[in-house]
């Protein structure tokens, strides 16, 4: 029961066990919150990816203007073919990204009911 306590008392994240033990006892409602370190590195993790997206998009315009810009067209079209076959891996990857948030967000939400 001792243990029990203590792991109660933890997850309130309440600053001293008197004012737990009192709220506990006179029927004061408290409220116990759980983090979820692995979903946490997941949206870390993910919003340091949006981020790094967006620098690729900013990017995509500087080096589209500067091959217009700067070579002749048959040239500039061919770089451009290759910078598009990259661009349609980055959409498929960005979808898979999608569908793995999906399905961790349907894993959390069963886990959590």
């Amino acid at each position: 029961e001792w243990n029990k306590f203590l792991t109660m008392y933890e997850e309130s994240e309440v600053y001293a066990k008197a004012v737990f033990l009192k709220a506990h006892f006179f029927g004061q409602k408290f409220k116990v919150l759980k983090v979820d370190k692995a979903m946490v590195d997941y949206t870390t993790k993910l919003s340091d990816f949006h981020a790094q997206f967006r620098a690729i998009g900013t990017n995509y315009n500087q080096a589209v203007k500067e091959l217009r810009c700067h070579f002749s067209e048959k040239k500039a079209m061919a770089l451009l073919y290759k910078l598009e076959r990259c661009t349609i891996e980055l959409v498929k990857l960005s979808r898979k990204i999608i569908e793995l948030s999906r399905n961790m967000e349907k894993c959390y939400q069963s886990k959590s009911d």
